[in-house]
This record gives C-alpha cells, sequence and structure tokens, in this order.
C-alpha cells in the first residue's frame, strides 16, 4: 500500500544510502516525445536535505535527462530493495543539470568523488516522497559495481570526451538542446 510524504525522512535517506541502484525518469512536454527512464549506479546520488538531492551524471550514449530538465524541469527517481525487505521508494520533483561552468558546481561537486567522464551533476528539489510495497520485486545479491564506462572514459582522455558529446550529447532523441555545447566547460576530472 502506498504511502506519501513531504520529504525525504531520516529512515528513508538510510535506505537511499544502502541502495547501489537507482532509476530516473523524465519526459518531453510533447505528447509524441519519448519517455526516459535509466538506470544508475556507482555510488553517484546523494540526499543533500529532507526536499532537495543531486546525482553526478556519467557520459553516456545520450542525453535524455538533460534535455528534458532545460525544457521542463520534471523528474522522478525510484529506488527498489532488491536485498531485505521489499520496498519501493519514488522521489517526483523539479530539477536542472548543473556543468563544471556553473556557480553551484563545486560546492555540489564535493558531495561526489568525481569520475572519470563526469557530463554533470542533475539535481531536483523533491516535492512529493511516496514508498510502496515492492512485494514483487525480486531479490538479486549485489556483487559489485561495474568499471567499464570509467575505464572507456580513461581512454577517451579529455578531448574524446569533449569530441563524444558534441556527437552525442547536444540533443535528446527528440531533438530537444541539452546543456552540452550550450558552454565551453571542460570535462570534470576524475579521482576528487
Amino acid at each position: 500500500m502506498a504511502k506519501w510524504y513531504d520529504d525525504i525522512t531520516d529512515e528513508l535517506q538510510q535506505f537511499i544510502a544502502r541502495q547501489h541502484m537507482f532509476f530516473v525518469a523524465s519526459a518531453p512536454l510533447s505528447a509524441d516525445g519519448h519517455v526516459n527512464l535509466s538506470p544508475k549506479g556507482m555510488d553517484s546520488f546523494r540526499v543533500l536535505d529532507a526536499q532537495r538531492v543531486a546525482y553526478l551524471d556519467l557520459t553516456g550514449s545520450g542525453n535524455e535527462t538533460s534535455a528534458h530538465l532545460l525544457e521542463n524541469g520534471r523528474i522522478t527517481f525510484m529506488f527498489c530493495a532488491f536485498e531485505g525487505p521489499p520496498r519501493i521508494l519514488r522521489l517526483y520533483g523539479t530539477g536542472y543539470a548543473v556543468r563544471p561552468d556553473h556557480p553551484e558546481w563545486a560546492a555540489l561537486a564535493a558531495h561526489f568523488t568525481l569520475l572519470s567522464g563526469t557530463r554533470q551533476i542533475i539535481v531536483a528539489d523533491i516535492e512529493k516522497v511516496q514508498t510502496s510495497c515492492g512485494f514483487a520485486v525480486p531479490l538479486y545479491e549485489y556483487q559489485s559495481p561495474r568499471e567499464t564506462l570509467v575505464k572507456w572514459s580513461d581512454t577517451q582522455g579529455e578531448e574524446g570526451i569533449r569530441q563524444y558529446w558534441q556527437r552525442k550529447n547536444t540533443r535528446s532523441m527528440d531533438g530537444l538542446p541539452t546543456l552540452i555545447g550550450q558552454e565551453q566547460a571542460e570535462p570534470a576530472k576524475g579521482g576528487d
């Protein structure tokens, strides 16, 4: 049975901290636009306070979330308990992407270990929080994070990543612009 909250309680923050994976969903305003749903991991999600979260967004084959946030700001996060007691947690809010040239970058980046290929930080103000049972979510045993994306980014180097962004990350699949290409920011360096 679903339960609604106005913010992320301490108990829910602890639940989030135990999860190795989360999902992020966004969509354009156009009725024929594509809804995006992406899995994320690599210890990239942070609860900044009871109504504000952020995640470290790494280079990917698309940049749908950034485009949707730039157009309309809507975003939803979902966490599932794959171990332990069943639970689903959804965070509904509005957000925006922060690139390395943004005034908030330094303060936000301090919450993360920057990885090679870091593209931006997605920030969201949470308006509603929902938990539900998760009784149908299967049990999985966590092994480890995958290192493939960071290794790939390392082999590309900063210039290779920048070129990849220009080829693959300046527009959504529906043609909406992203923040990539609207500034000349350097790729964030990993290892911090």
